[in-house]
Formats: C-alpha cells, sequence, structure tokens
C-alpha cells in the first residue's frame, strides 16, 4: 500500500513540477485507546521507509514521539515531524534538533500561533537544518477544532519558519468516532485547502489511502488516494492565482 502511495505521489509531483514529500509513521502513540493500531514499531517501519524511498526516489518524513527515536529516524527520513502534542516537549525537540536534519513542529491544538516561537526556537538552537510548522486546526469546545485562518500570517511572523496546513488532522472530531477514537469530516477538506492556499499557507499536509474506510488510523479524515490528483490540482491552482508562481 505504502508503494502504491508513493507511487501516486512522485508522479504528481513531477507532472506538476513541485516537491512532494511523503509521509508515514512507524509508530502511532498517540491512540484514543489501548487497543488502536500503532504501526510496526520502529525497526520495521524504518526498513519499510527505505524501501519506498528506493522505489519512489520521494524524500521522507515521519514522526518521532520520544528523544531516544531522533538519531535512528534520521539516518532513514529527510524530515523528523515533532507530533502537536508533544510541540513543547523539550528534550524531544532538541533531540531533533541535534540530528540536524530538518524539523517539522506541528501546533498544539491548545496553542496560539505566537506560543510556537518557544518551540521553534528549541529546534533551531539545537542546530535542525531547517524548521517548518504546521497548523493543525485548534480545539474549540469539546471535541472539534476549528481553523483560524490568521495563524498562517501569525505563526509565520512569530516563528520565521514556513507554514504548513494540514488538511485532514484539521477536520478532525477528537472523541467522536467509533470506540472513542477520532472521528472527522472528509467533506470539508476541499473548502479548507482553497481557504488556506488563499490565506497563504508555505505547504499542505494530507493523508491518504486507497481505501479510507478501512484505514487503521483517522479512517475518517483520510483522502481517497484516486481522488488526490484533482484536490492537489485546485488547491496549487488556487495557490498560483493568490500569490503567483
Amino acid at each position: 500500500m505504502l508503494s502504491r502511495v508513493a507511487d501516486v505521489l512522485a508522479r504528481y509531483g513531477e507532472r506538476r513540477g513541485v516537491p512532494v514529500c511523503f509521509k508515514a509513521s512507524f509508530d502511532k502513540a498517540n491512540r484514543s485507546r489501548l487497543a488502536g493500531a500503532r504501526g510496526p514499531g520502529a525497526e520495521e517501519g524504518l526498513r519499510t521507509l527505505e524501501r519506498v524511498r528506493a522505489a519512489s526516489g520521494l524524500p521522507l518524513l515521519t514522526d518521532i514521539h520520544e528523544a531516544g527515536q531522533a538519531a535512528a529516524a534520521a539516518e532513514v527520513v529527510d524530515v523528523l515531524q515533532i507530533p502537536a502534542f508533544l510541540c513543547r516537549q523539550t528534550d524531544l525537540l532538541v533531540a531533533a534538533g541535534r540530528t540536524g536534519r530538518a524539523v517539522n513542529v506541528k501546533k498544539g491544538q491548545w496553542m496560539p500561533a505566537e506560543g510556537m516561537a518557544g518551540s521553534v526556537e528549541k529546534v533551531r538552537s539545537a542546530g535542525a537544518g531547517e524548521v517548518a510548522v504546521t497548523e493543525r486546526g485548534t480545539f474549540f469546545g469539546y471535541g472539534d477544532l476549528v481553523v483560524d485562518m490568521r495563524n498562517f500570517a501569525r505563526l509565520r511572523d512569530a516563528t520565521g519558519a514556513p507554514v504548513i496546513f494540514d488538511a485532514t488532522h484539521s477536520v478532525q472530531r477528537p472523541g467522536r468516532g467509533e470506540g472513542g477514537s477520532s472521528g472527522g469530516e472528509r467533506e470539508f477538506i476541499p473548502s479548507l485547502l482553497a481557504a488556506a492556499a488563499v490565506a497563504g499557507a508555505d505547504g499542505f499536509f494530507l493523508e491518504t489511502h486507497p481505501e479510507p474506510d478501512r484505514a487503521l488510523s483517522d479512517a475518517a479524515t483520510q483522502w481517497p488516494l484516486e481522488r488526490l490528483p484533482d484536490l492537489l490540482d485546485r488547491t496549487l491552482d488556487l495557490w498560483v492565482r493568490a500569490h503567483g508562481d
């Protein structure tokens, strides 16, 4: 399945002339329930990512959840990602920065844009090659998220880093899925992507799956793989119209 997704992404990037990074997690540590699927673990997961790179030629990104995972992951991937729930964990941020790899820090769902300046400073001070931040929505009441389109400018001003928009996690409804897992509203992904493109996002993060309803993680918010190129075309065309090449 990973090879199938990577092939679609690689061909799309070549056709549109845009940089594409392949993301997969070897451990989904922030599960809603103990029985939630977590993935193959670091050793097997990183070997699988190496095979994806060899077959597709795409650069790789993966999450790390503990400081001890940073060095091993950095030997395989191009970008280390700090999950939103862990965006203030100093030891994790510093360990990621020390690898010299690029680091993407996802904004905590409870964090103001300006609060991310400290997280980015921790990563940069440790020696990260490049740093980006990702907007993925803000908690609104219980079990819902909203996206403040002002955050693309605010995050950029506060951190001096490029700002990515995570369109699929932003439509989650935490704790509202079957069995206590995160639910979501996939139908709002296109409109949020369009708004983010015009509002000034520097890049886009989407989870995609050949059969979203069978996905082991975030099934309610995965975008169907066969519909991904059309969605990306509309998004990038809007971005170009708003900001130029």
